[in-house]
C-alpha cells in the first residue's frame, strides 16, 4: 500500500511539474533516477538533486535544443517577472523577436523611458503542448506585454503593479462598455480569476498610463508579422483604437485589462 501511495505521489508530481514547466516532469524522473543511484542516505536527497538539474536544463539545455522546434527565448524585452523565466514559459517564434527588436528601438526614440516587459510566451518545445492557465499558448505565435504605468506626475516607470505582472485590472471608467460584467453575469465565472494570481500589489501608488499604453499598441500594429492584439473593450474605446487587427478574445477566455496579448498571423 504505501509504494502505491509512493507512486501516486509521484504521478501526480510528474504531471504538475509538466503542466506547470513542460520538462519539469521530466527533469523529476531524471533526478529519482540520481538520487537512487546515490547510497548515501540523507534528508532532502531528491530536492538536492532536482534543483541543479533542472537548472542545467533550464539554463543550458533548452536554449540550445528550443531552435529545433522553431522557438528562441524571448529578446529585446525585459521578464516582469523572473518565474516566468525559470518555468520555461520566456519562448516564442524568432519572429516576434524580430518584431521586438525593431518595437523596442522605435518606442525609446518616442520615449527613453519606455520599456517592453513581457509575462507568459510559450513553451519551449512542440506545436499544441498546452500553456496552462492559457487557453491559445501553445504554438510560439502568442506573447502577453505589460501595459505601461506612469507615476502622478506622468512621468513612464518600468515597474509593475504585481509581483507576477497579472491581476491588477485596469477597469471600466463610466460610460465605457463593461465586458468584464457581461462575461460573468453570462456565467463565466473565471473571467477575472487572474486577480488571485498576482502574487501581491506592489507599487500601488502607479497609475495606468494611456499615453505610453496607447504608444505601445500603435506601434505594436504598424508590423505586419502581427495578425491580433486582444485588450479589453473598454480600453480599446478608452484608447481610441480602431484597428481591426485589436479583436475581443471571448469570454471563454480571461480579462485583458491587465496586459496586452500579440500574436503572428
Amino acid at each position: 500500500m504505501r509504494r502505491f501511495l509512493h507512486i501516486l505521489l509521484y504521478l501526480f508530481i510528474f504531471i504538475f511539474l509538466t503542466a506547470l514547466t513542460q520538462i519539469g516532469g521530466v527533469v523529476f524522473l531524471i533526478s529519482l533516477y540520481i538520487a537512487k543511484s546515490i547510497t548515501k542516505r540523507f534528508r532532502g536527497k531528491l530536492i538536492a538533486v532536482f534543483i541543479p538539474t533542472y537548472l542545467i536544463f533550464n539554463f543550458v539545455i533548452i536554449p540550445f535544443s528550443a531552435p529545433q522546434f522553431g522557438r528562441a527565448k524571448v529578446a529585446y524585452a525585459k521578464p516582469a517577472n523572473y518565474a516566468t523565466v525559470l518555468l520555461n514559459r520566456n519562448y516564442v517564434n524568432p519572429e516576434i523577436n524580430t518584431v521586438l527588436r525593431r518595437l523596442g528601438g522605435t518606442l525609446r526614440r518616442e520615449d527613453p523611458d519606455l520599456y517592453l516587459y513581457f509575462l507568459d510566451a510559450n513553451f519551449p518545445f512542440f506545436d499544441g503542448f498546452p500553456l496552462p492557465p492559457h487557453l491559445s499558448h501553445n504554438d510560439g505565435k502568442k506573447l502577453d506585454l505589460s501595459l505601461v504605468y506612469e507615476t502622478r506626475d506622468g512621468k513612464i516607470s518600468n515597474k509593475q503593479k504585481s509581483f507576477s505582472g497579472y491581476g491588477v485590472f485596469e477597469g471600466p471608467k463610466n460610460g465605457e462598455q463593461d465586458q468584464i460584467a457581461q462575461c460573468k453575469a453570462a456565467g463565466y465565472f473565471q473571467y477575472d480569476y487572474l486577480k488571485y494570481l498576482t502574487f501581491g500589489e506592489i507599487n500601488t501608488d502607479l497609475r495606468f498610463s494611456e499615453r505610453g499604453t496607447k504608444l505601445v499598441i500603435q506601434e505594436i500594429l504598424k508590423f505586419d508579422q502581427i495578425g491580433k492584439i486582444f485588450i479589453e473593450p473598454h480600453l480599446k474605446q478608452r484608447l481610441n483604437l480602431e484597428d481591426p487587427k485589436i479583436r475581443y478574445h471571448g469570454c471563454r477566455a480571461v480579462r485583458h485589462d491587465d496586459h496586452i496579448h500579440i500574436q503572428l498571423k
